[in-house]
């Protein structure tokens, strides 16, 4: 057994497709099969539902998978440690972020950054769902996501923030000079909301529910880029964190009113998969992360 033919059956099992793992490997079509055939004959099993096309893997085949998805992960901390002993820590780092979190991802990755010259960061937008199963496939290092809800009991959390929210509006819906807005007033207003998948949508369903209302929504998806874009042109109101209005600013002739009877909060933080050693990269993102001054969103 080679790695090599544990990141062909990763690539696999990534892509659906043949060609396309075999693309995404760099490697031919033939030499992608014919690794995972090898690999298949070393250990005397079926790891793939063999058809025309690509249909699966084996019950078998499924834990090998999951077995190749942690060798590979610990060759990449290895190598993150064997750089660590040089004094440069290399490598890439990978955070899959909830869309009203991505606001604040510079605020606690440039301190790691500034001190890790040599390491990468990728930053994913990502449903909490997303971002708890790609932490145990060890397709993400990092979730920043929410933590008041059940996790994986694989996955162990740092709290970060509490998320707390607003109406976001023109004054063509909300008449100027309110301070305040109770969630059953603001279930009335014409709504675009995040799209059910979104956990963020869920918990403004549990508020709306919580006073006994329904939202009058009338334009969902799951882009805030597109909500906030939908609120400026006047016909619509959203609700959304007050850090991310905060920090992403407000465009003109749109203002932030927070909601309140009741005030609505949520914990946001990091998960992490629950395992020891950590590799050396997370480790020094962790250490970062605690030393980061976040403010007071």
């Amino acid at each position: 057994m080679v790695l090599k033919q544990l990141e062909y059956l990763v690539a696999l099992d990534r892509e659906r497709h043949f060609g396309r793992a075999a693309a995404a490997a760099r490697v031919s079509q033939p030499t992608l099969s014919a690794a995972i055939a090898a690999l298949e004959a070393e250990l005397g099993i079926a790891l793939v539902e063999r058809g025309r096309r690509f249909q699966g893997f084996t019950a078998e085949g499924m834990t090998v998978l999951a077995w190749a998805r942690r060798m590979l992960a610990d060759r990449d901390a290895m190598r993150q440690d064997l750089s660590r002993l040089k004094r440069e820590l290399s490598g890439q780092l990978r955070i899959g972020a909830i869309p009203t979190a991505l606001p604040i991802i510079a605020l606690i990755t440039d301190p790691f950054l500034e001190k890790h010259p040599l390491a990468r960061l990728s930053v994913l937008s990502r449903t909490s769902s997303e971002i708890q199963g790609a932490l145990v496939r060890y397709e993400l290092d990092v979730g920043v996501t929410y933590l008041d809800y059940e996790l994986m009991s694989q996955v162990r959390t740092i709290p970060l923030y509490r998320e707390r929210y607003a109406l976001l509006t023109g004054d063509g819906i909300l008449p100027p000079g309110r301070t305040a807005i109770g969630w059953a007033e603001a279930a009335a207003l014409p709504l675009c909301l995040l799209t059910p998948d979104m956990q963020n949508r869920r918990i403004l369903d549990d508020a709306f529910r919580s006073v006994g209302a329904m939202p009058n929504l009338r334009f969902e998806t799951n882009s805030v880029s597109a909500l906030i874009g939908q609120v400026r042109s006047g016909r619509l109101a959203s609700i959304l964190p007050r850090h991310f209005l905060t920090l992403t600013g407000l465009p003109e002739g749109v203002r932030a009113v927070p909601l309140t009877e009741p005030e609505i909060e949520r914990r946001v933080g990091l998960a992490i998969l629950d395992r020891e050693p950590l590799p050396p990269m997370l480790h020094a993102f962790l250490d970062s992360v605690r030393d980061a001054k976040l403010p007071a969103i």
